[in-house]
């Protein structure tokens, strides 16, 4: 049986269960009390200045809401983007390397390639270094691929690097060393020197970050994990400070989303810092598809729209897609992470005019201060959210009256843009939302078409802020079969906290033809990867008899770059058992690539990677069907609003619908944290979750 206190076990069976996201407007809070199933969602603006302060927010004013107290709170688990906005804003501070003498250009160097979308490296610039060439330090010592020590770690050369570093002032360092993955003493060794000699500093080994080859990715990614520490580790301090406060003589387990789909206590993420890279909007895929796996869709598309980006992902057979190749600003960042691809497409996007004189919307954003000028906080330039006040999109107000909409400010925004392009005010807004949902729809169709998917297979999910705001138009602009918006859009990403698993990974480079594979040493070498694993789910709460442990395997063709990531059969390991996994790499291959070469024997296999994923298996919050229909549904008011002709539009709200109800475009569907449109020639049907399902009518 798992530890109920750890927070997160399957010992938990009561209590509240609180889920809390914090995005670059709002923060979204959702609290399930487990034994009633009475769910509640709230949102409080962000404080970019100190997030902390928001979280707290967020979770008393669930509590209020649930008329609870804290003592009551059996889990908090948060998403954070703290990580993401520190990488994309460049911010990596007072940073150095160490790494094996010979290999201080490991930077410069880095790959031939360049980064998608470029085309050729004419029109590419390479982005700054992330850590100067002056800090960059190196030590004496080798070992080979296999990890056998060819010359000793040279521990003069160490303690000269590091107290270099010390007296320039360095907050963080990173360590690097050649073949660490392979062994990982001469790292372990260096660690206990910077320990004696600069105990101030924050340290990442890659033998504990990234334990795999490829020297330049390993080396960045520390370098990242290292950057990013300082600010998470003070970030989670402020966040347990304030738990405490609010707890009084009792604690609140605490534990943080992961980029790989899974939770950890603030133990482990603190340790490794670059695992909650992308964290959030991980979790609004994970709840997006629990949601849509409930009301009969396994395989979807989500478009999560926030107020300063829109996150897309793809979820085929209930599973969200995972890579371990991704970037975060300019940097690589090659830990495993739910494939989300992000773009500056939020309600905050601004609309601007280009030097060619042509209309475009984001990727700068208005952000949660001063926000859009409709706020009335000071912002005076114009975004999506102004655009959809000026067209009657959306209430003259948000949450529910607490964030009450200017529209004549709105209008004082929209005018000059306008006025530059020849265009009224009301035609100006409708060509910021069209742009808005073209850079939508592209961002689908990079992460479907763009890899061989059809778009017009998978019904599409959308939520976040403003994620519905244009679902009919990305009907029409995909061919998609039907939009399902769930409830509570604005906070699908907190709810999905509520929903994920505990999850630990761990691997190890192998590198060895199949054709010259031990099966020994294979099997060997995962029960290592298998113990570590399995240690680190106790630490969670989680026993053998609740942890669920899965062998993955990367293969590749001899001769190939990159590798293709399968899981193996469960049973001992074996030649049987390896035979099985190259089976499943050969169909993976054909899958992704159209071809495979089973048939070949000149082309032999390559096993390059083993990991191990641990799975700590969580008790997913009830969720109960509403009523269903006792009649048409009836509106709560009129209002004017702009479907390319201004039209007298009924508004429902959308609490007030039941399972069964029809409502035809035009109409507006209003709740606390979103709006959903309902354009002329389209349809909303409420299933029996409460999901809207949009779709045409006008084939």
């Amino acid at each position: 049986m798992a530890n109920p206190a750890a927070g997160n076990g399957p010992g938990i069976r009561t209590g509240i269960r609180i889920g809390i996201d914090t995005g670059g407007t709002f923060t979204d809070v959702v609290a399930v009390h487990t034994a009633t199933g009475r769910r509640v969602s709230t949102k409080t603006p962000s404080t970019p200045d100190d997030p902390s302060t928001a979280f707290v927010r967020g979770l008393a004013a669930a509590l209020a809401l649930l008329a609870a107290g804290s003592d009551e709170v059996d889990s908090v688990r948060h998403g954070t983007t703290v990580a993401t906005n520190q990488l994309l804003q460049g911010a990596v501070g007072s940073l150095g390397l160490i790494t094996t003498e010979g290999y201080e250009s490991i930077l410069e160097i880095a790959r031939q390639s360049v980064p998608e979308g470029y085309g050729n490296s004419y029109f590419w610039v390479k982005p700054p270094r992330i850590v100067p060439a002056d800090l960059v330090r190196t030590v004496g010592g080798r070992l080979d691929f296999s990890g056998r020590e060819i010359r000793a770690f040279d521990e003069d050369s160490a303690v000269a690097a590091v107290r270099y570093l010390r007296a320039r002032g360095v907050e963080a360092i990173g360590v690097c060393l050649l073949h660490a993955y392979a062994d990982d003493r001469h790292e372990r060794r260096l660690a206990q020197i910077i320990a004696r000699e600069y105990p101030q500093a924050m340290v990442s080994l890659s033998s504990q970050v990234l334990p795999e080859y490829r020297e330049y990715e390993r080396a960045m990614t520390t370098l990242v994990d290292a950057a990013v520490k300082p600010t998470v580790a003070g970030y989670i301090s402020r966040i347990e400070d304030r738990l405490a406060g609010l707890a009084g003589d009792h604690s609140i387990p605490f534990s943080v989303m992961r980029s790989n789909g899974g939770v950890l206590s603030v133990a482990e993420v603190v340790e490794q810092p670059i695992s909650t890279v992308l964290s959030g909007p991980a979790a609004g895929v994970l709840g997006a598809a629990a949601i849509a796996h409930r009301a009969g869709f396994d395989s979807i598309v989500t478009c999560d729209g926030g107020g300063t980006s829109t996150d897309v992902a793809v979820v085929r057979d209930g599973r969200p897609a995972v890579t371990t190749d991704a970037w975060v600003g300019d940097f690589p960042v090659r830990v495993p992470m739910v494939d989300v691809v992000t773009v500056g497409a939020g309600g905050g996007s601004i609309a601007w005019v280009s030097p060619e004189r042509t209309l475009k919307v984001g990727p700068r954003s208005a952000g949660a201060s001063p926000g859009p000028a409709c706020y009335g906080r000071g912002g005076t330039e114009p975004t999506v959210t102004d655009a959809a006040v000026l067209l009657g999109r959306i209430p003259p107000h948000l949450l529910g009256g607490a964030v009450p909409l200017d529209p004549a400010a709105a209008a004082a925004a929209v005018d000059p843009v306008a006025t530059e392009l020849g265009l009224t005010g009301p035609d100006c807004a409708a060509g910021i939302l069209e742009i808005f949902a073209w850079n939508q729809a592209n961002a689908l169709r990079r992460i479907t078409t763009g890899r061989g998917l059809d778009v017009r297979d998978f019904p599409l999910v959308t939520f976040g802020g403003s994620g519905s705001l244009l679902a009919c138009r990305l009907l029409d602009l995909l061919g998609s079969p039907t939009v399902l918006v769930p409830p509570d859009p604005g906070n699908v990403c907190a709810y999905g906290l509520l929903t994920v698993d505990v999850r630990c990974d761990d691997l190890r480079t192998w590198v060895q033809r199949d054709d010259d594979l031990d099966p020994t040493e294979l099997a060997l070498t995962y029960d290592l990867l298998l113990s570590r694993v399995g240690d680190a789910l106790r630490r969670e709460g989680f026993d053998r008899s609740t942890g669920v442990l899965q062998r993955v395997a990367d293969l590749r063709y001899v001769g190939q770059a990159y590798e293709v990531g399968v899981r193996g059969p469960d049973g001992p390991i074996d030649r049987d058992w390896a035979d099985a996994v190259v089976a499943r790499f050969h169909r993976a291959h054909h899958a992704l690539y159209g071809y495979d070469f089973r048939d070949r024997s000149d082309q032999p296999v390559e096993w390059v990677n083993l990991r191990v994923t641990g799975i700590g298996p969580i008790e997913r919050p009830p969720v109960p069907e509403i009523p269903a229909t006792t009649g048409a549904p009836v509106a709560i008011g009129v209002r004017r609003v702009r479907f390319g002709d201004w039209v007298d539009t009924p508004l429902y709200d959308r609490g007030e619908l039941r399972a069964g109800d029809v409502v035809d475009g035009p109409a507006v569907i209003q709740e606390f944290g979103s709006t959903v449109p309902v354009h002329p020639g389209f349809r909303a049907e409420v299933d029996r979750w409460g999901n809207l399902l949009l779709t045409r009518t006008n084939r």
